[in-house]
């Protein structure tokens, strides 16, 4: 007879994983340091010390790290995200940062989030002033802002097929901040938002399930206009999850492109986004963002 582990069970098991996640990434950290640490290593091996054994001396975790470690080990609440789908973005974070990582949606999975992004920066955007309120509550280190929606999951369909209509909303025009005559732009977010260039944006938010919902539409949407106007070096990884779901499906072919979708596990999808300045195709011309 076949054994059955419990939700609760399982849930622990995917707790006690996480925090082996994490572990594991402090383990990476302290190979490949960061900052001041990669100096420090440099300086203990031209003394003579072995590379490995140099880095690991001297890396210390951040406090962060230390608290995720303790809270998804003991815990029974754990991310919305399977095993398998975290690791498709922890794959990229182990490469990239510290970078900039905005996360649209605030939850059980922040704490993560932050602790494999260290001395980087991770930003976490939240339609429910409530919900933030209580998260910092128990976890004031997390940095988040709550972002007002002017969509509704119904419009979804309308949206989609008259935004071609609106200039503003033209994939050329490259414009969120103050764009209040193109629905899906988010229009009113906080400066730090429109004034980095993110290297990871992972869209995990808003509720998208019910008819007065925000979904996601503004998020895919201005995720995809991000990524298109980086300057920097590199493309933009952009993960979306509840690809299941068809108003997330249909965006993000609409807005993040088949042709740049690289890996699909479970419910999430990843696109690795090149900039316009980077695209020599034509494919930046016009309104069509594919």
């Amino acid at each position: 007879m076949k054994s059955r582990r419990s939700l609760p069970e399982k849930a622990f098991l995917i707790g006690v994983a996480l925090a082996g996640l994490i572990g594991g990434m402090l383990l990476v950290s302290s190979f490949i340091g960061y900052g001041p640490i990669r100096e420090t290593s440099l300086l203990c091996s031209l003394a003579g010390g072995g590379s490995r054994s140099c880095a690991v001396a001297n890396y210390s975790p951040t406090p962060t790290q230390l608290e995720a470690i303790i809270h998804y080990a003991t815990s029974r609440v754990v991310p919305q995200q399977s095993l398998g789908e975290i690791t498709v973005s922890f794959e990229i974070l182990k490469s990239r940062a510290p970078c900039n990582f905005l996360v649209f949606g605030l939850g059980h999975d922040s704490l993560m989030w932050t602790s494999l992004n260290p001395h980087g920066t991770t930003l976490f955007l939240e339609e429910d002033p409530k919900w933030v309120q209580t998260v910092l509550k128990d976890a004031p280190y997390l940095r988040a802002h709550t972002v007002p929606y002017r969509t509704q999951l119904s419009q979804a369909d309308e949206l989609l097929s008259s935004y071609r209509s609106e200039p503003q909303c033209s994939s050329s025009n490259g414009v969120l901040r103050g764009n209040t005559q193109c629905a899906l732009a988010l229009d009113n977010l906080p400066d730090e938002v429109y004034e980095k260039e993110w290297d990871l944006i992972m869209i995990d938010a808003p509720r998208g399930y019910f008819a007065e919902a925000p979904g996601r539409m503004g998020a895919i949407f201005s995720a995809a206009v991000m990524a298109r106007n980086r300057k920097g070096s590199g493309a933009t990884h952009v993960f979306l999850h509840d690809v299941d779901r068809k108003v997330e499906k249909v965006y993000a072919e609409e807005f993040l492109c088949r042709k740049n979708l690289i890996k699909a596990v479970g419910r999430l999808w990843h696109f690795e986004i090149p900039s316009v300045a980077n695209v020599s195709d034509g494919a930046s011309n016009g309104a069509s963002f594919c």
